[in-house]
């Protein structure tokens, strides 16, 4: 896909995260309050071999959709926070665990929130369950 906004690019992977039952996918626009990227990605997995599982796919799909790869990648050995960077997409796929330890979401408490309904809304075409 050529010449998409960064929001498409961000509700694409939040619909691939939750067509493949990540468990609360959020979308933060930090745009305004970071200066490192506009969007990050949050989506949580019940255990380490989906963590590893929904990394994996993000990281196709956005490839074989965008033609994009990631230009920088942090996964853990145990799978239990992985980070996918996209530039100005930011993508967190953590176990369910470290999701509740670290709450990230509230460190970005000051960014906003994209409604779920805007963001199905923006990938649409690419839901694999209508």
């Amino acid at each position: 896909m050529e010449n998409y906004t960064t929001e498409k690019l961000a509700s694409v992977i939040a619909r691939v995260l939750d067509d493949n039952k990540a468990i609360n996918v959020v979308i933060l626009n930090v745009a305004q309050v970071c200066s490192l990227s506009d969007y990050f990605i949050i989506a949580s997995g019940t255990s380490t071999p989906q963590v590893r599982g929904l990394t994996e796919t993000v990281r196709k799909k956005v490839k074989d959709i965008f033609k994009k790869l990631p230009i920088g990648s942090e996964t853990e050995k145990s799978n239990r926070w992985n980070l996918l960077d996209y530039g100005e997409v930011v993508v967190h796929i953590m176990h369910t665990v470290e999701r509740d330890n670290y709450q990230i979401e509230k460190f970005w408490s000051h960014a906003m929130t994209v409604d779920r309904e805007t963001w199905e809304e923006n990938s649409k075409e690419f839901a694999l369950y209508e």
